[in-house]
């Protein structure tokens, strides 16, 4: 069978950050709370007039070609942002890339889930339709409130992923195992400006959720930790796999468990100076890892553990493709980090107080490459 995975990949994040010493004086707290306790140093924070739309628009670009766009029949947009309860931001998105017209747009919304549904819909499709292409996007702002308990796991940005045969990063297997469960660990109604968490029961299911596929994956696939070359997590902050992974390497070999621990290490590289994507900070990891990691090899098995409150969990493999570093962007992605602004508190709190109101005609200012330049009839435009 013709191998399907992640032909491309990058991620987008605003140019503005706080460091996390800052807002931890502000608001009366040890700073090793944030750095040690979360693991989180710099969070990204995003203007009014970024918002999903640019970040997905500005991730999928880099990685591009005309000929991609040709051959790109379906673009997925994954969040839990959404910038309308009707319309899908994935069709702005396909206008905005001049992707070809005979595609199909969608929005797919499970928290910090969808990413991953999205990209297991792509591979499904490039089995059936040899040639062509999917866009997967996940882009996300994740905000809880200034002075909440939230706050220093709040972020913004996007991770976009091309899906095709024969791919040139990571080859996806067919392992895949989900979990399903009814329960309210984080959510947000219908008109709510913040979710609601129960912070502790939200921990508590992630780690159960992490626990219950991998008895379950073993059981089926016969797969253990010494098969797998590095995991990758869901993180809605960067101590939160660890948590999970820790109780289950407890009877491990110590050479598995140090280089499992390791490359865990690796992986959060960039979500420490990020912060929280929602459904893109799984994907965010991968990145960090891959770009990294000089351990790595062509034929590593990689595991992937995605995760989204409400719940639902999902647990598979990919195979690191010859020649995959060459297919990287760390360059660039170290560079679009290292240039940001950081932002004195007063300045995040005046820019996260910023909202749009649709119900006034109004032009804006921005010199990213895409952003929202206009509110008019009620809805946004955008530049490009």
């Amino acid at each position: 069978m013709t191998p399907v995975g992640i032909d491309k990949i990058s991620f987008f994040v605003p140019e503005f950050y706080i460091d996390m010493t800052d807002l931890a004086l502000a608001r009366d707290v040890d700073p090793a709370k944030f750095h040690q306790g979360i693991g989180q140093d710099q969070m990204a924070v995003n203007p009014v007039t970024q918002d999903i739309i640019t970040f997905a628009t500005s991730a999928a670009q880099a990685i591009l070609t005309e000929q991609d766009k040709e051959l790109i029949d379906m673009v997925i947009l994954a969040t839990e942002t959404s910038t309308d309860e009707s319309k899908a931001g994935a069709i702005i998105i396909h206008g905005l890339l001049d992707i070809q017209p005979f595609a199909r747009s969608i929005e797919m919304k499970e928290a910090c889930y969808a990413g991953t549904a999205g990209i297991q819909m792509a591979k499904d499709y490039v089995r059936q339709h040899p040639y062509r292409k999917v866009l997967v996007i996940a882009s996300d702002i994740a905000k809880y409130g200034l002075g909440s308990a939230g706050e220093p796991t709040q972020g913004a940005g996007a991770v976009a992923m091309l899906i095709s045969e024969n791919p040139s990063i990571l080859e996806l297997n067919d392992d895949v195992l989900s979990f399903s469960q009814d329960v309210y660990d984080f959510w947000r109604p219908t008109g709510q400006p913040y979710p609601s968490v129960d912070g502790k029961f939200s921990n508590e299911t992630y780690i159960n959720t992490f626990a219950t596929l991998w008895d379950e994956y073993t059981s089926r696939t016969g797969r253990e930790f010494k098969d797998f070359s590095a995991l990758t997590f869901h993180t809605p902050y960067t101590k939160m796999g660890k948590k999970a992974l820790l109780p289950k390497l407890e009877n491990e070999d110590d050479l598995v468990q140090k280089q499992l621990l390791e490359q865990y290490e690796h992986s959060i590289t960039y979500s420490r100076r990020v912060g929280n994507l929602y459904t893109g900070s799984l994907y965010l990891g991968l990145i960090s890892l891959l770009e990294n990691s000089n351990q790595l090899k062509s034929g590593d098995l990689i595991g992937l553990f995605s995760y989204g409150s409400g719940t639902v969990g999902e647990f598979f493999s990919g195979t690191l493709v010859e020649g995959y570093e060459k297919s990287l962007r760390k360059v660039q992605h170290t560079a679009l980090l290292d240039k940001r602004k950081n932002l004195t508190i007063p300045e995040y709190e005046e820019m996260f107080n910023q909202i749009l109101d649709l119900s006034l005609n109004q032009t804006f200012d921005d010199s990213a490459s895409f952003s929202i330049s206009e509110i008019s009839n009620n809805h946004r435009i955008y530049k490009k």
